[in-house]
């Protein structure tokens, strides 16, 4: 294996068919989960430029003339600044790599260009970390990688079949393997993403936002995509599966928005009740809010509690991050709330929404108590039929008064504004709280999951001697949305996202057991933090060590895994059949004296060379040679054949 890599040994000129597809193959595997991630139009151009390549390939056309090359790249340059409007950054230099490997490929035709076009694809596979690093993503890295070993096998083994090439550049991963896991371990981690141009390091993060308009939650919950995972010695009931995200108390007459934040040393009530401990493993998006369920207990390690019962985390969550934390549901917050917050949480704009404001303060009038008000505004609701959907119609200016008196259709947003509203009409202090409510258990590995799907608002009213008091007014409508989750509440005839539609349990199935291996690998790869680095070197004695301690204890594994496998090969060397140990044994006496045997030259051959080497002793050459020849391509040898050989070789005398 190690002497086809040789660089002595001859390489072709010009590029062979099976070479020119094996450079498609890497390439079309390198580029493939980038397109998840580019412009339609560039990912089209790219597999125009290839499937062009190919055919030129497989008809054995001359490469195109290098001024059409030129005026191409001339032009997918201009492309790619039309539509990022600039060259530097992540999105438009993947893009313009991509292009650009695509047209290597269209000029290659000497062994130099393979090389040029493997390294770009190396890069590119580099490259799609940057935007997922997911378990399938590494697959495809790893594959992309193992056909580019192929291409430069190809070039220096051109007479291997393609089975010998996938064996050897296999082999040749697995020998990289105990230096890649030693390089994943002693490496110093470093908190933030692969890329950190301010312009798009963070982009494509999605999730709740801190304002909230109708169909905003509605839009949101058409995704499957995790936000995040918790677990628990035991999953919570239903009930209290709600995960307090931003609150929102300013209201322009269309728009809710959260109010500023206000830090508080620890949270502003008494814990009270059970105790729920559980560790959070968030999904990256970008801000601060960590989800978490009513209400934080204090003392929690890393994060920032807010006025309005909230907890952030120091930073904003740019990475897969894992928080412990713990809840007491039965607490009751807000008894003593200050008198600015309470009026804040009453204000309305003027002239908003007139029919939902004259109505609210009719049904108030005569109520004595805020509870009384409470239940007249619930039981008008309840009574007024309104359904639950995803497929809300839109609404004009005024939101809410289209919502309960003209559509009466809508998402847990629309029943959360107009509830609120209507409380604030009626003079009881309101606001939204957005975040998550649900959530599965998936059966393969017992994780607590909770998707976008399950995106959610509800509100809050304060009452004297109570405090801050849930109300979810979607339940109204759709009771079954808190037990059950979206697809019990949605109405019959309503279209389910596919992922929660009940004829497809299959793949329900299929996407949970999938989940639960993805889990793994973030759990055990991605989850590889500064922090866990550091407990596992702590665990090792290595937990004072410095960047260049690390290297230098890098530099010792890679030297002791170095060592231990020479040790292997000398093993197998001894490990050989005794007939093969003789044969090596003359082989190296020859060599001595300067005739060293060629790894391609047969016994009878190399016999009949040393004979006229060596005119002295050639007929005990040739008949060593012979002996042996025999011995290894006759039926197996005895132990006195092979006795006798060594006896031959030991009566050798220079």
């Amino acid at each position: 294996m190690f002497k086809r890599l040789h660089p002595s040994l001859p390489v072709p000129a010009a590029l062979r068919r099976d070479q020119g597809f094996w450079l498609l193959a890497a390439t079309a595997v390198t580029l493939a989960p980038h397109t998840l991630h580019l412009p339609g139009a560039i990912s089209g151009l790219c597999a125009l430029l290839l499937g062009w390549r190919a055919i030129r390939l497989w008809r054995g056309q001359r490469p195109p003339h290098r001024a059409a090359i030129l005026l191409l790249t001339a032009a997918a340059c201009s492309g790619v600044l039309f539509v990022y409007g600039r060259f530097f950054g992540k999105d438009p230099g993947i893009a313009l790599l991509a292009i650009l490997l695509c047209l290597k490929l269209l000029e290659t035709s000497a062994a130099r260009d393979i090389r040029a076009a493997v390294l770009l694809c190396f890069f590119l596979q580099l490259g799609g970390f940057f935007a997922n690093q997911t378990f399938p993503a590494a697959l495809l890295a790893l594959s992309g990688v193992l056909l580019c070993v192929v291409c430069l096998l190809s070039l220096t083994d051109p007479a291997a079949g393609t089975r010998e090439r996938l064996r050897t550049g296999l082999l040749l991963m697995a020998h990289s393997l105990p230096f890649m896991l030693i390089l994943f371990v002693l490496f110093p981690r470093v908190n933030g993403p692969l890329w950190g141009l301010p312009a798009d390091a963070h982009s494509n993060l999605s999730g709740l936002s801190d304002s909230m308009t109708p169909g905003s939650i509605s839009n949101l919950a058409l995704s499957s995509a995790i936000a995040f995972r918790a677990s628990f010695a035991a999953p919570p009931p239903p009930e209290q599966r709600y995960w307090r995200g931003p609150v929102l108390s300013q209201f322009d007459g269309a728009t809710w928005r959260a109010e500023q934040e206000v830090l508080v040393p620890e949270p502003a009530y008494a814990a009270t009740g059970e105790r729920l401990e559980y560790q959070l493993t968030l999904e990256a998006h970008n801000r601060q809010w960590l989800f978490a369920l009513d209400f934080p207990a204090a003392g929690l390690a890393g994060v920032r509690y807010t006025h309005d019962f909230r907890i952030l985390a120091e930073q904003p969550v740019r990475q897969r991050t894992r928080f412990r934390l713990a809840s007491y549901p039965a607490s009751e917050p807000g008894l003593t709330e200050d008198a600015f917050t309470l009026t804040a949480a009453t204000h309305l704009p003027e002239g908003s929404n007139p029919r939902a404001a004259a109505l609210a303060r009719s049904l108030a009038s005569g109520a004595e108590t805020a509870e009384l008000r409470l239940q007249r505004v619930l039981e008008w609701l309840r009574g007024r039929k309104l359904v639950y959907t995803l497929q809300p119609p839109l609404l004009g200016r005024d939101s809410v008064d289209g919502f309960l008196f003209d559509s009466r259709r809508g998402f847990c947003e629309h029943f959360a504004s107009a509830f609120t509203f209507m409380m604030r009409a009626a003079g009881i202090p309101a606001r939204i709280v957005t975040g998550y409510q649900g959530g599965e258990t998936n059966p393969f590995d017992g994780s607590f999951t909770v998707r976008q799907s399950d995106a959610h608002a509800w509100a809050e009213v304060w009452l004297a001697g109570r405090g801050w008091v849930r109300v979810d007014p979607t339940a109204l409508a759709a009771p079954d949305r808190v037990g059950r989750g979206l697809a019990a509440a949605l109405p019959a005839g309503d279209a389910r996202p596919w992922m929660l539609r009940a004829d497809l349990s299959w793949l329900q199935t299929l996407r949970l057991r999938w989940e639960a291996v993805s889990n793994t690998w973030e759990l055990w790869v991605l989850g590889y933090t500064p922090e866990r680095q550091r407990e596992l070197l702590d665990k090792l004695g290595l937990g004072r060590l410095d960047w260049s301690g690390m290297a230098a204890a890098m530099a010792a594994a890679c030297v002791a895994v170095m060592a231990a496998l020479a040790a292997w090969a000398l093993a197998r060397r001894q490990r050989l059949d005794p007939l093969e140990r003789a044969w090596d044994a003359f082989s190296a006496k020859m060599a001595r004296r300067g005739l060293a045997r060629a790894a391609t030259e047969g016994p009878l051959d190399y016999g009949q060379r040393i004979a006229r080497a060596l005119p002295r002793h050639a007929e005990l050459l040739r008949e060593i040679a012979a002996r042996y020849a025999r011995l290894r391509y006759r039926p197996p040898a005895s132990a006195a054949e092979i006795r006798a050989l060594k006896q031959q070789i030991r009566m050798l005398r220079f």
